[in-house]
Order: C-alpha cells, then structure tokens, then sequence
C-alpha cells in the first residue's frame, strides 16, 4: 500500500501472480499472490477447492478473449497480452479472465500455469457471473413510482410537478412493509428516464454530502485528527480513500446504505490518517471508535448497490 494513501475496495479484482522467470524456456509455474493494496483475506486459497462445488459445466469468455482453454469440463477464453515482464499474471475480472505474461514464455508454460491453477480461477470466474447476475437484477428503471434505497430505507420515486428539484417526505402511519419515504421529484409525468435520473441522484449525492461532512466531523474529533478537505467519489472500485496531507474521498452511493455502514466507511478511512496501513494499530485505532466494526464491514460486504446509470 502506498505510504501516500489507503482505499477501501468496494469490489475485489483478483490478481493471480507467477514468481520471477526461471531461466527461457523453463516451465513456468504460477504462485498465487495479492497485489499491492489488497486486503490479504482475499489471496487466493491454498486448500484445495472440489470443482463440483463450483460449479456444472459452463462456458467463461473474455469479449477480447483471443485464447481458449478447457479446463475441468469448463471452457475459459481468455485474453492474452505480451508484455515485459518477468511474471505470468492472471486477473480475474468482471469481463472474464486476463493473462499477461512474458514475451519469451511459450503457450505451453502458461497453459500449464493455467491448469495449475484452474480450480482457483474457476472458483472466481462463477463468483464474477454471480455478481453481476446480482447487479442487473438491481437495475433501476427510472420511472413514476420506481424505488431506491436511501440510508437502509426505501424511497418511492414520485414525480410531481408541483415540487421544487426534490423534496423527501417521510409518512409517521405507513403501514408495516410499506415504505414511509418518498422522494418527490419536481418533474411531469412525461419526463425522460435520464431527467428522473439525473434529478435523483443530483439529490443523492447532495444528501451524500450532507451526511459525510457531519460523521467526518463527527470520528474527526473522536481521533483527533484533521480533515482538510472531503471529495464525492464515483470510483466503481473503491469506498474510500485517504491521503496523508488530510485529503478524504468518499463514495457518494454509501448514501445508500444504513449509518452503521457509512461510519465504517468514514472511520476506516480517518483512522488511515493516524496509520497508512492495515496493521493492527491502525485496526486499534478503528476499533477505538467501533468496536464492533466487523458487523458494519460485513453488511458493506454483502450490500448491492443499485444501478442508477
């Protein structure tokens, strides 16, 4: 991790490295290691993995996949680019799998390398289709009385064109399993889905804010350190990050999710401002403020976050 800043990953992209190169032409086998800013719970697991476990027969292709291989029943197309380099690198991606390798390493070595390796990167490959099976379910249809979540809740998009930009009322006799907030929209009901978009998360980001300033100000005083200045986020990878001169990013779609969430996310990255890592002073420092941070951390794990694009 850079000493200059640490991030928060929201996603987790998986790289699968070889050792340094044996001498040309040597076999080359690859040794699973993280990269760089990577929390090490995600390191590739040393056990073995029951492919049947994994998952039935399945075809897996990288859209500029330019190689093919079968492993264990499963056909994984893969994308090869040459490099110079001394390692075989395996990414396993949203798009599929990757594989930078050397110049000098023939098919052969990284085919080997593959199979080596295969039940891991399958084990990944299903988790990445998962996801984003998960994630198209969660797309928004932006439209009169769509929904969204909002600080754990649920917000009923009404368009009204009597309301000014956006005004969030909240029903004190909503009745059990109905959402109490809706989120009046100034726009008629002949708006586009992109001008309901662009109205709602205008206010999202807005709210996103609003509540970042006040719980940064909020663990800022618990850990006595200075903020010195906070910025919305858009990163797709990332939560947070923090730089050592005071600098906070924040990804404006934690409005989303409940407070516990968000206080992970603002605490973890102030607590970066005392310690530039992971160690455990730095876990000490977030504990200090939430001491049960492993709960909040996971639900921010397990969350999805809606595709308002």
């Amino acid at each position: 991790m850079s000493r200059r800043a640490a991030a928060l990953d929201t996603q987790q992209l998986l790289l699968f490295e070889a050792p340094a190169p044996l001498p040309a032409q040597a076999p080359v086998v690859a040794r699973p290691t993280a990269p760089v800013g990577t929390p090490a719970s995600i390191a590739p697991p040393t056990e073995p993995v029951s492919i049947a476990s994994v998952l039935a027969p399945a075809v897996f292709r990288h859209p500029l996949a330019d190689r093919e291989i079968r492993l264990h029943d499963h056909v994984v197309a893969y994308a090869l680019k040459r490099a110079r380099r001394r390692s075989i690198g395996f990414i396993v991606g949203t798009d599929g799998l990757s594989v930078n390798a050397p110049k000098w390493v023939g098919l052969h070595d990284i085919e080997a390398a593959l199979h080596e390796k295969s039940r891991w990167i399958l084990k990944k490959l299903q988790e990445q289709r998962e996801r984003a099976q998960r994630m198209q379910s969660a797309r928004v249809e932006w439209r009169d009385g769509t929904s969204i979540p909002f600080l754990g809740e649920t917000v009923i998009v009404v368009l009204d064109a009597r309301a000014t930009g956006a005004v969030l009322n909240a029903a004190a006799d909503a009745l059990p399993g109905v959402p109490r907030l809706t989120l009046h929209v100034g726009l008629p009901h002949t708006a586009t889905p992109e001008q309901i978009r662009d109205t709602v998360q205008s206010w999202l980001q807005r709210q996103a804010r609003r509540v970042f300033e006040e719980r940064c100000a909020h663990f800022a005083q618990q850990l006595k350190v200075r903020v010195t200045k906070l910025s919305l986020s858009s990163a797709q990878t990332r939560w947070g990050s923090a730089s050592a001169d005071g600098s906070i990013r924040l990804n404006w779609r934690l409005i989303h999710f409940a407070m516990p969430s968000i206080d992970y996310v603002v605490a973890h990255e102030l607590a970066h401002l005392r310690h530039m890592d992971h160690s455990p002073r730095f876990w000490d420092v977030v504990r200090s403020v939430l001491p049960d941070y492993e709960q909040a951390r996971g639900s921010l794990k397990d969350g999805l976050v809606p595709l308002l694009d």
